[in-house]
């Protein structure tokens, strides 16, 4: 995909996106008086940007890369075994093996100062919708598409054939962080919902809603916390760039 085939398609899903998202935000606002061009907006939109136009391309290559190490890796018989089961069935152990490791990979980023001051760029967002989503440092990226996709490439499955699910998730990780609560009652426990992830980017840092797809995960382990108003605050306790550069860079500036 040349230069202008790139800017088209960065064009085309920020309007397509805008559009679904930003009528489900007004339809069923978790935040009411929260604008669409609130503080941060920039910071956010570059984050996208350069996630379409520049790291997306980064994080596809480091994807293809490690699909070829697992394939020298893993066994053939293995993977024979796995092939010769029921497609549901491998499906099934693909969503919940990734599952399971991203929930505990995500633990680990509030756990360890290494993978927090990456994980911290995303955290560093005070105001969340569908944009904010996008606001990640693309070795945070890398750190989690890895583990998301690990189980797939472990058992087989090549990029190409995971392009739908990465989709998903990718459209999921949007939602999840839009400024939306829809009534969706009890069954959020089950399927997820963005006010679960809203209590997760609290600056009260309750420790909760680590799971991706579903919170299944949460609840086995115990982490699951969904309290029936908003969080007052979102962001982290410690000073933080506001700016989009400031933010790729501050990583790897020594920590105090």
């Amino acid at each position: 995909m040349g230069i202008l085939g790139m800017l088209f398609y960065t064009a085309t899903s920020f309007l397509l996106l805008a559009i679904v998202f930003g009528a489900l935000e007004k339809a069923f606002p978790a935040r009411k008086n929260q604008a669409v061009f609130r503080p941060a907006w920039l910071t956010d939109f570059l984050f996208f940007a350069g996630q379409y136009l520049i790291f997306g391309v980064v994080v596809l290559w480091f994807l293809t890369w490690f699909e070829g190490a697992m394939d020298a890796i893993v066994p053939t018989g293995f993977r024979a075994a796995v092939a010769s089961q029921p497609w549901w069935l491998q499906a099934l152990e693909v969503i919940l093996l990734s599952d399971f490791l991203i929930y505990w990979g995500h633990r680990l980023q509030h756990r360890y100062d290494f993978l927090w001051r990456f994980h911290a760029v995303h955290h560093s967002a005070e105001h969340l919708d569908w944009l904010a989503a996008h606001r990640e440092h693309p070795l945070d990226s890398i750190y989690s598409l890895t583990l998301i996709n690990l189980p797939a490439f472990a058992l087989g499955f090549p990029v190409e054939t995971l392009a739908g699910l990465i989709a998903f998730r990718g459209v999921r990780a949007i939602y999840i962080h839009s400024n939306v609560r829809l009534p969706i009652g009890p069954i959020r426990a089950l399927i997820g919902a963005p006010e679960l992830h809203h209590w997760h980017h609290t600056k009260e840092r309750v420790n909760a809603n680590y799971a991706n797809l579903s919170p299944i995960m949460d609840v086995l382990f115990g982490t699951y916390h969904c309290p029936p108003h908003e969080p007052e605050e979102l962001g982290i306790n410690q000073p933080y760039p506001k700016g989009y550069i400031g933010q790729l860079l501050h990583p790897f500036r020594k920590q105090k």
